[in-house]
C-alpha cells in the first residue's frame, strides 16, 4: 500500500487541477473525521488512496478511529489501511483510540493486526496512553489481549508510571503489583 501525502504547499505554482484534488482530499479526511463510511466509501470507490495523509501525517484510518468512528474504522481496514502507519507524532491508530478510551474501535484495530504493543520512535505503547488518562475499560481490552504492562519507553517508563504521573488512579491500581 503506498502512502499518499497532501499539503497545502507545492513545488510549482498550483493550478486549478491541484486544487481541486486538495478540496477533494480535504474532504475524504472531512469523512473520516465524520464517521460518514458511505461517502467515504464511494471517495475510495473513485480512486482515492487508502493511505492518503494529512499535513500532520494523520491517515484516514487515524481519523476515523481517533474520533470513534467503528464502521469507517473498519471500511478501511477492509480496503486495506495499515493499522501500525504512524502519524507525524510516532502515534499509530490504536495508540489514538486508547487514549480516547474507545474499547470497540480499539477491538476493530486488534482484530485487524494492529500491534498491542505497536510504539511509535518515543516508545509509548497503547497500553501506556490507556493508562495515562485513566481509560480502564480499553485498557482491560489490552491486557486480554497481551499488552506487556512492563514494557518501558524511550524515557524507560511503563504504563504505571505514567498513570501515577497523572493521577490516573483506577488504572494506576489496577496496574499495581499485587502481593
Amino acid at each position: 500500500m503506498r502512502s499518499t501525502t497532501v499539503t497545502k504547499n507545492t513545488a510549482a505554482a498550483p493550478g486549478a487541477g491541484d486544487a481541486a484534488l486538495l478540496d477533494l482530499a480535504r474532504t475524504a479526511f472531512t469523512f473520516a473525521r465524520a464517521g460518514d463510511a458511505a461517502k467515504l466509501r464511494g471517495m475510495l470507490d473513485a480512486g482515492i488512496p487508502v493511505g492518503l495523509r494529512n499535513e500532520r501525517g494523520d491517515s484516514l484510518l487515524m481519523l476515523a478511529s481517533y474520533h470513534g468512528h467503528v464502521d469507517a474504522t473498519r471500511l478501511l481496514l477492509e480496503r486495506g489501511a495499515s493499522p501500525e502507519q504512524t502519524n507525524d507524532s510516532g502515534q499509530t491508530p490504536l495508540a489514538g483510540s486508547a487514549f480516547k478510551g474507545d474499547a470497540a474501535v480499539a477491538t476493530v484495530l486488534l482484530d485487524a493486526g494492529a500491534k498491542v504493543d505497536g510504539a511509535g520512535p518515543d516508545g509509548r505503547t497503547p497500553l501506556m496512553f490507556a493508562a495515562m488518562f485513566d481509560k480502564l475499560e480499553v485498557m482491560e481490552l489490552l491486557l486480554q489481549r497481551g499488552a506487556n504492562p512492563e514494557q518501558r519507553d524511550a524515557d524507560r517508563r511503563t504504563a504505571l508510571d505514567y498513570a501515577r504521573a497523572l493521577g490516573a488512579w483506577r488504572t494506576a491500581s489496577r496496574l499495581e503489583p499485587k502481593p
